[in-house]
């Protein structure tokens, strides 16, 4: 009898599915979640900072226009090659413009951590419904752990520099499609495309599926607000606060490394 493992799925790295939720832009839910978090974003000119699973780049955006244009440097990390298109695309009707140096994109994936990436190089770290998806499999237990998703916490506070903000959302357990879907009614009647809103609306559905299946496997980590505390805090985190968003399907939290 064979003893081989097969490999679980996972879209994210597929072009089709990165492409899918470049559309999430147009949903009113997301367009909430998007404006609260950058509401916690304060950038500071000449700084440092990374954006965790940045997809189509919206949070590379904002970051780079509140900041007016006076960031060193943003890196936007993502799994999905194809999001390096998408980079590229963003960064060339930036305003103000962006030097490639300035914004550029690094194809890695975060459940491996942030090795490559030096301590104390960071200002600030963003992150959109991301970091929920950082990923590990123990043979010698045979199930899945919160060992990727732990230690890329841990890997966020060992980047920024002391006093360095983190802020991010993440999805409430049990998250209800259905109720950001039918958030976004408004969406698909102010839509230029509306056919195209509405194949993007169902592609994003179709991939809650999938992640909601996972998430009660435990591959995927849809936690209470005070677990994802408790989490940041044991990482090293402190004056740690959030608030509901995404039509009360996600959490947005900010915190802070240490000052020295």
């Amino acid at each position: 009898m064979s003893t081989t493992q097969v490999a679980p799925v996972n879209y994210w790295p597929d072009t089709a599915c990165a492409k899918a939720f470049w559309g999430q832009r147009e949903l009113p839910a997301y367009r909430r979640l998007l404006a609260d978090t950058v509401a916690w974003l304060d950038p500071k000119p000449r700084q440092r900072w990374i954006d965790l699973g940045c997809g189509g780049g919206q949070l590379t955006r904002a970051l780079w226009e509140k900041s007016h244009g006076t960031l060193a440097e943003i890196v936007a990390l993502d799994c999905a090659a194809a999001n390096e298109k998408a980079i590229r695309k963003l960064r060339d009707t930036m305003s103000p413009p962006a030097a490639a140096g300035q914004v550029r994109f690094l194809h890695a994936d975060f459940s491996s951590g942030l090795a490559d990436c030096p301590d104390d190089h960071f200002d600030g770290a963003v992150s959109g419904l991301a970091i929920q998806y950082a990923e590990s499999f123990c043979s010698a237990r045979g199930r899945w752990t919160s060992d990727a998703y732990d230690q890329l916490l841990g890997d966020v506070c060992r980047v920024l520099r002391p006093g360095g903000c983190f802020v991010f959302s993440v999805n409430v357990p049990e998250p209800s499609w259905l109720r950001v879907g039918l958030s976004g009614v408004w969406g698909f009647v102010r839509s230029p495309h509306p056919l195209y809103y509405l194949k993007n609306v169902w592609r994003m559905w179709s991939y809650g599926g999938w992640l909601k299946r996972q998430a009660r496997a435990g591959r995927f980590h849809y936690l209470p607000a005070e677990s994802v505390r408790e989490k940041l805090s044991d990482a090293g985190f402190e004056c740690i606060e959030h608030r509901l968003s995404f039509a009360r399907q996600a959490y947005v939290l900010r915190c802070y490394k240490p000052a020295a």
